[in-house]
């Protein structure tokens, strides 16, 4: 290299591991990319948490910041008390976390739980989303898959029985069962066992199993926002890629297609892939955000 040359560096795509307190309760959150990027947020889903992120964050680090953070009772953040653990609690939690970090702009990653919370973020601040990533999140009741079935009778009649059985769920077997959910055998096989082990490791405790049960339960009453975020989506038309793996239980094929009824013009992507497709279609998710989000934002 010549004197006076100044060395070629490739984008910086370290994921950093961030704390901060909020409201008295330690929250954990991953981030990558320039602080002056254009924002992704990521919602994480159940039982999950910003873990899930941690391999598409870096490949979207060179032109967009990306802030995942763990919600209070999972993963690495702090446990608060329950009442605060509902969807309520957490859309709550997102808008005042967007806050703290001075995010007033920026894309939205819906996935599982995250879809819920984050559209109940957006419909408080419709204004702050640019666009959004839809990936196994579902609002249309119709469309809800099989795997439901137990939940639906049990919100019809709860007895302590079925009560018993989310409360066996609530369990590292349960929680396998979550991340494989119907998964052809060949994907399964790439499935980490890591995200039931760590998972069950963070929420084995009796605190947040109660809010794992707890969130379940809630899900009956989240079924009546459903008409609220078709409604958001109807009336702002953000721009939406959907990216989705029909091997699933709970959200299949139909789940993804029903987006369409409300964003005529979302850009729907049905992936050989399941409920967690960013540990088996990394690759193709990647591609699509990047194309998607450098046209929309």
């Amino acid at each position: 290299m010549q004197t006076g040359q100044t060395a070629r560096t490739s984008p910086d795509d370290t994921v950093r591991h961030q704390r901060l307190d909020l409201d008295g309760t330690e929250v954990f959150y991953r981030e990558a990319g320039p602080a002056d990027a254009p924002v992704v947020v990521l919602p994480h889903g159940y039982p999950c948490s910003s873990y899930q992120y941690r391999n598409l964050m870096p490949r979207l680090a060179d032109q967009w910041r990306t802030v995942a953070p763990d919600f209070p009772g999972f993963g690495y953040s702090g446990t608060p008390a329950p009442e605060q653990c509902t969807f309520d609690g957490y859309a709550r939690f997102l808008r005042r976390f967007t806050d703290r970090l001075g995010l007033d702009r920026y894309a939205l990653y819906l996935h599982d739980y995250g879809s819920q919370i984050g559209l109940r973020l957006a419909i408080a601040a419709p204004e702050r989303v640019s666009a959004l990533i839809v990936q196994n999140g579902d609002i249309y009741e119709d469309a809800l898959g099989p795997k439901y079935q137990g939940l639906r009778e049990y919100w019809e009649r709860p007895t302590p029985e079925g009560r018993a059985t989310l409360e066996a769920a609530v369990s590292e077997a349960g929680f396998r069962e979550e991340f494989l959910n119907d998964v052809r055998p060949d994907l399964a096989a790439r499935i980490p066992p890591d995200l039931w082990t760590l998972a069950w490791s963070q929420l084995d405790t009796p605190e947040r199993r109660a809010v794992m049960v707890g969130l379940m339960e809630g899900l009956r009453e989240n079924l009546d926002w459903f008409p609220r975020y078709q409604a958001y989506l109807r009336e702002h038309q953000p721009p939406t890629l959907i990216a989705w793996g029909p091997q699933d239980g709970y959200m299949p094929e139909a789940s993804a297609r029903a987006y369409l009824r409300d964003l005529p013009d979302a850009e729907l992507h049905l992936l050989d892939a399941g409920h967690w497709a960013l540990e088996t279609s990394l690759d193709e998710i990647v591609s699509l955000a990047r194309d998607f989000l450098s046209r929309v934002l």
